[in-house]
């Protein structure tokens, strides 16, 4: 079993969703939104890097997977986010898990099937895929949605490798 903690990053709002992989499918362990109160930013930060470091003490994750920075209406509201999520991930590196970062239309295309989608997409998907009674806060489903997403790029490459060891043991692939 592996547990994997997704993060959706924000200075205000910071999305968590932990899942564990079981017999090559997810199970939903916990979710939730840590709410940064307005302070100072550095002051949030430690507040992200706190909560970030007390969930992966309490729920041990083997790995965490976060959303990239994308370009929003503000290059300040991006260079806060780039630092939102700065602050997770070297919770997460301080916790010793490997970390993967996920562009948001991948996670999207991952979990919906388009890149597209909006969050009440998303949502409903995450709710589908985990067999949940009720679609998670809007925060937490996009966090549990990066979690499914690195299971599924994880899974794949799996996949491709076992093809790739399997055609070089009968001889079929060639290395130049």
């Amino acid at each position: 079993m592996t547990r994997i903690l997704g993060i959706d990053p924000g200075s205000r709002k910071t999305g968590y969703g932990l899942i564990d992989i079981q017999r090559g499918g997810a199970v939903y362990v916990a979710s939730g939104v840590v709410r940064i109160p307005d302070t100072a930013l550095p002051e949030r930060l430690k507040l992200i890097f706190d909560a970030i470091s007390q969930i992966a003490g309490q729920y041990a994750p083997a790995q965490m997977a976060i959303e990239n920075v994308f370009m929003s209406k503000s290059a300040g509201s991006a260079l806060k986010l780039g630092q939102a999520r700065g602050a997770a991930i070297v919770a997460a590196t301080h916790a010793g898990l490997s970390v993967s970062e996920y562009e948001a239309r991948k996670v999207k295309q991952a979990v919906v099937g388009n890149g597209a989608a909006d969050k009440l997409q998303v949502q409903h998907m995450v709710k589908t895929l985990l067999r949940l009674p009720a679609a998670p806060q809007e925060d937490a489903a996009d966090a549990l949605a990066v979690a499914l997403c690195h299971m599924h790029t994880m899974q794949t490459l799996v996949q491709t490798a076992g093809a790739a060891n399997s055609r070089f043991r009968r001889g079929r692939l060639t290395i130049s």
